[in-house]
């Protein structure tokens, strides 16, 4: 999830919220929208692959 901040950047979030502290994990922050578009292809890349091995 990627939501724009008050300083123009945008910030990539976790989909799943995180037990512990009930709040959505900081996967990075990034200057376009662009840019964050293409980390949030890559985590999801990762993300399956790790899952995959795992299973």
């Amino acid at each position: 999830m990627i939501r724009k901040l008050k300083s123009g950047e945008y910030r990539l979030y976790s989909r799943k919220i995180d037990p512990r502290t009930g709040k959505r994990r900081n996967l990075g922050t990034f200057k376009s929208r662009e840019a964050a578009e293409k980390h949030e292809r890559e985590v999801q890349y990762f993300s399956s692959a790790i899952r995959q091995l795992q299973g």
